[in-house]
This record gives structure tokens, C-alpha cells and sequence, in this order.
């Protein structure tokens, strides 16, 4: 994937991103000791203190805080096509001289054609080579998500460069950076091939972070699985990458690869267990009469082999719960940092407002010894109190050691929960009835990059981050 003109995260700099950003996790598991009770809004100071309300209408911050919107839906890009609608999921990479570069999921099928990058009637389609396209809908309706990459200039404070990364998949929500420096981004869809769909939809596919205009292969990564994706994170050390399933009755995957720098060589795609109970439910849902999750409890875990992974009939989830894989309620972003990593399902709980996890894997994770030590599951937190934090969706860490997380509502926040397990408001979308989605650190820590999903906007957080 890489050519000279490419600005590719390295191995060496991604786990120094990653450890960095989590050094200041290790007491937060002792907050949460009680999943229905637990966190408190700070009661002393605290994040950045309260949010101000923005003149323009659009993000109230913290003082000292600012905010431009870089990219909006329908600007026309460097490729001659526009920026498409419901941007999603994110990440960044180096670019050069200083500058950024993000990726960007959109959240798209092939009926969002009022936001589409080929023009409302797509009309820009015939200057687009059909090699270019995973599902090119017979030339009548193609699919219409897929990505975008942007370069950031922190200097300016303006996106200088867009175009199109991958065309032609569904649904794109969420996704996760790779060490060898490509975005891996998912199928929210599992739309199956027939009349103008060409191809069947529900897979991975991989995207090259390139500051110069550089189009993806549209290759699915089919022994990844077809189902609801969501997100993925990678574990620098083994290669391995874990999967959310964006279902309420949805599993915890894992995909050990052959080749854990090419992808596209195969592997065998897996799904999470407790070890000592099996076929457990951890969405504490309040209507469930079943046992409960307790937050701040280590589960040791084991996990099952998937087979069919391709699934014509969309029953990975069921085959993994029928042979003792644990159930999680709509897993949606995922960030792994040093040792582990944390994802969130935006159903989970009590009153089903939302629950974090933090999974660390074994020292033998994803070979035949891990059995002696095997990896850890622990439900992270579970405040059951919407004003704390509510449908916590995509997730980060951010370089001071915060967990930073985007609200899937109407009236959406960005909360930051700190290492003794305090909860604050970094932001608030008060200009648009959206979600708010995507939110990544650059590289290095100075701008916090956030979507304002329905109306189409990217926008661009600077302010007095802590180091």
C-alpha cells in the first residue's frame, strides 16, 4: 500500500501513541464498583470547566476552547466529486509537514442520494471508473458509502486536500487504524446481492492512509465475517483484531490473522466467551431475569471458533450464542490502548442508556497456550444515569489519559470520564438534532476531530488540553 506519496503510521509510532494515551487508566475499574450507582459529575475541579454557550449556535466548549468546522457535505473535493453525507467513524495519521491525515466512514446506502458524492441525481457517476467501486448497482443504483480522506493543516486551521477512498460499500459506520497504517472500515449492512445489487454486503475492508490522492482496492476481507459491523481495534503486539456487532443480541469477535500485516491472506474469525459461564448475557437489562454483569470484576474468558463466516442467512450471532459466546448489547466503538483495549455497547444496562468494557488480553492471547492465561473481560462502567453519559457510542483516549466519548442522541455530548472515574462535558451539539460521531486526537494531541453526523459536517476542536 505504500507509495511515495503516502504518510503511513508506523508500527513504532502507533504503540507509542496508544501506550501514552492510557498510562492514567489504572484506578478507574475501583470507581465503578457498583454498575447501577456508580459515577458522580465532578465535585471538584475537574475536565475544563462548564460549557459555554457558543454565539453561532453550533458547540458550546469550555472556555479557552474553539472550534472550526473544516469539511462540510457537498463541498466539491479534489477529485471532482463532493463530500457525501453522514460522515462517521474516524482516525488520524502523520502527514507531512506537520499536517493530518483523517479518514473519514460515511454512513451511507444507495438511497442517501441527496447527500451523495456523485451529485443528487448522480450525475457525476460516468467520471468514475467502475473499477473504483465494490457495488456499482448495475450503474443504476450503486451503493453510496464508503470513505473520504482529508489533509488537515494545523496551521491554517483548514482541510486543503479531499477525495474519495473507497466507493461503493454500505453503511460504513465505525472502524479502527491499523498499525502498518491503514483505517479498516465496516459494513453497518447486510444487504444481500440481487436485482441492482451486485455484490453481498457486511464486510471489512481496508483503506490506505495517503495524503495524496490514493483510491482503495474495494476488496472485501471476507474470513473477517459477514454480519452488522460496527468498529475494530487492533492489538499491535499480536495483530490480532477485535470486532463490535452493532445488534442488540450481538457477539465480541476476534480475528487472528495468517499474515497480521496482510489481511487479505485469511485467518479464523472467533467469538468472546466467559470462561466459567457460558452463554452469558452481559446486558443487564432490568427486564432480563437472568444474573448481571458486576462492573469492576475481571472475567476470564475463552473463545469459540466461527465457521461459515461468509453467513448467507446473517446467523453468525446465533451460531456463536448457541455454542456459549457471550451476548452484548449493540457493541459500537471500540480504542485500544496500552495492554487493552475498550468498547462500548450503546443499549447495555440497567435502563439501556449505555455500558463501557475494557477487555486485556492474555500474555499467549490467540495461541494454544493461552488457556493458562487467558484474557480478562471486565465490565468498565455502567452509571445507569443519562446525566453522565447516554448511548455512548464512537470512543478514544485521549493523549492525557481520558477516556473521550461521542453520545449517539438527538442532543448529543462528548464525555470525558478521568482515571479516578469522574465524568465531565467536554462539548455539546446544540445546532443540529445529530449525533455526534467519529471523535479522534491527531497525532499529536493538539486537535480533537469530531462529525456533526446529519448535517453533514466535520469539525476541528483546539483548545488548553492537558499534556
Amino acid at each position: 500500500m505504500k507509495n511515495s506519496d503516502s504518510q503511513i503510521f508506523t508500527r513504532r509510532q502507533f504503540l507509542k501513541l496508544t501506550g501514552a494515551v492510557t498510562v492514567g487508566f489504572a484506578g478507574l475499574r475501583h470507581f465503578v464498583a457498583n454498575p447501577v450507582v456508580a459515577g458522580t459529575l465532578a465535585d471538584r475541579p475537574v475536565g475544563y470547566g462548564p460549557l459555554i454557550p457558543d454565539r453561532k449556535r453550533i458547540l458550546n466548549l469550555p472556555k479557552g476552547f474553539s472550534y472550526r468546522i473544516i469539511s462540510r457535505q457537498g463541498e466539491k473535493m479534489a477529485d471532482g466529486l463532493l463530500v457525501p453525507g453522514k460522515p462517521d467513524g474516524m482516525a488520524t495519521f502523520a502527514g507531512p509537514k506537520g499536517k493530518t491525515v483523517l479518514i473519514r466512514n460515511h454512513e451511507m446506502s444507495a438511497d442517501s442520494r441527496k447527500e451523495s458524492a456523485f451529485g443528487h441525481r448522480n450525475e457525476l457517476l460516468a467520471g468514475v471508473d467502475r473499477s473504483r467501486f465494490y457495488d456499482f448497482g448495475r450503474g443504476e443504483s450503486p451503493s453510496l458509502g464508503g470513505t473520504t480522506t482529508l489533509v488537515y493543516n494545523h496551521r491554517t486551521g483548514k482541510a486543503e486536500h479531499q477525495y474519495l477512498s473507497l466507493a461503493g460499500t454500505n453503511r460504513n459506520c465505525a472502524g479502527g487504524p491499523t498499525p502498518w497504517g491503514s483505517w479498516l472500515t465496516c459494513e453497518e449492512s447486510t444487504e444481500i446481492a440481487g436485482g441492482v445489487v451486485e455484490q453481498d454486503h457486511g464486510y471489512v475492508f481496508e483503506v490506505p492512509a495517503s495524503a495524496a490522492t490514493l483510491a482503495a482496492d474495494p476488496i472485501p476481507l471476507k474470513a473477517m465475517g459477514r454480519f452488522n459491523h460496527e468498529a475494530v481495534c487492533v492489538d499491535p503486539r499480536t495483530g490480532i483484531v477485535y470486532l463490535t456487532e452493532d445488534r442488540t443480541d450481538g457477539l465480541l469477535y476476534r480475528f487472528i490473522p495468517a499474515a497480521p500485516d496482510n489481511l487479505r491472506e485469511g485467518g479464523r474469525l472467533q467469538a468472546l466467551a466467559l470462561k466459567d459461564a457460558p452463554g452469558f448475557d452481559t446486558r443487564n437489562w432490568e427486564a432480563l431475569k437472568t444474573p448481571k454483569l458486576p462492573a469492576g470484576e475481571a472475567q476470564e474468558v475463552i473463545w469459540i471458533d466461527i465457521h461459515d463466516v461468509e453467513s448467507p442467512a446473517d446467523n453468525l450471532r446465533f451460531q456463536g450464542f448457541e455454542n456459549g459466546a457471550a451476548r452484548f448489547a449493540r457493541g459500537e466503538g471500540m480504542w485500544f490502548g496500552k495492554g487493552e483495549f475498550y468498547f462500548a455497547c450503546t443499549n447495555g444496562g440497567h435502563n439501556g442508556k449505555g455500558q463501557i468494557f475494557r477487555y486485556k488480553p492474555g500474555a499467549a492471547e490467540g495461541t494454544p497456550q493461552e488457556d493458562e492465561n487467558p484474557g480478562r473481560l471486565e465490565l468498565f462502567t455502567e452509571p445507569n444515569n443519562t446525566d453522565l453519559v447516554k448511548s455512548c457510542d464512537n470512543l478514544t483516549i485521549s493523549p492525557w489519559g481520558d477516556l473521550v466519548v461521542c453520545e449517539d442522541d438527538n442532543h448529543p455530548f462528548v464525555v470525558g470520564i478521568t482515571p479516578t472515574g469522574q465524568y465531565y462535558k467536554l462539548a455539546e451539539n446544540v445546532g443540529y438534532r445529530s449525533e455526534l460521531a467519529g471523535g479522534v486526537f491527531s497525532p499529536d494531541g493538539s486537535t480533537y476531530f469530531v462529525n456533526i453526523q446529519h448535517a453533514g459536517l466535520t469539525v476541528a476542536i483546539t483548545g488548553p488540553w492537558r499534556g
